[in-house]
């Protein structure tokens, strides 16, 4: 395995899949937070902050627990990643290793899986999966969400060269923000109604 500390270039900036969820949400976010220098108070949210504590809380729960039913035989837990390739660094939950020689990441959510992956989580899981590939130079097709409101429902994701590509191409767009580029608000307005931004975003 390589080490993440030896691919690590603290004068380069990287994209974390935190942010790229956000891009997804609005783009304008990130104009915002980025461009701006404008924060929002994320921290206070309920949501984020019972994520976070289910995060924790599994760390602790499972820290021996082997899914052999995927064909795991090891596992790390709460492990920081970085690629160089795609400028991307963030914190991964579990990275598996799978007895047909591959590897695969695996994310906790507080949330309800609703007959389908949202395209923030696939995003996310796919920028996971590049990260493990680059660092470990091992293959990455496909990785897990495990949906914690209800229990526990595990779902797996095929990462594809398709989505591989999806990812360099929204995280080029996303540089494109932090370098100025005013991008179209998102086309859900349901979403503004409660956005930290709504009185000085631009309809």
């Amino acid at each position: 395995m390589k080490s993440s500390h030896n691919f690590f270039n603290e004068n380069q900036y990287y994209i974390t899949p935190s942010q790229i969820i956000e891009f997804l949400y609005c783009k304008r976010f990130i104009y915002f937070m980025k461009c701006l220098g404008i924060r929002q108070y994320e921290e206070k949210r309920y949501k984020v902050q019972k994520g976070r504590n289910i995060h924790d809380k599994k760390e602790k729960e499972n820290r021996d627990y082997l899914r052999k039913k995927l064909g795991v035989i090891k596992k790390d837990i709460d492990v920081s990643l970085v690629s160089e390739s795609y400028k991307i660094k963030g914190k991964v939950d579990e990275v598996l290793t799978l007895s047909d020689g591959t590897m695969a990441p695996l994310d906790y959510k507080f949330a309800k899986y609703q007959d389908k992956i949202y395209h923030t989580y696939l995003m996310q899981i796919v920028m996971y999966g590049v990260m493990i590939e680059e660092i470990y130079n091992q293959p990455v097709n496909k990785g897990y969400i495990v949906y914690c409101r209800n229990g526990q429902d595990v779902k797996e994701v095929e990462i594809t060269t398709q989505l591989k590509k999806k990812v360099k191409d929204l995280i080029d767009e996303f540089l494109q923000v932090t370098q100025g580029y005013f991008p179209k608000a998102t086309k859900y307005k349901a979403r503004c109604i409660d956005c930290c931004y709504k009185n000085i975003c631009i309809k």
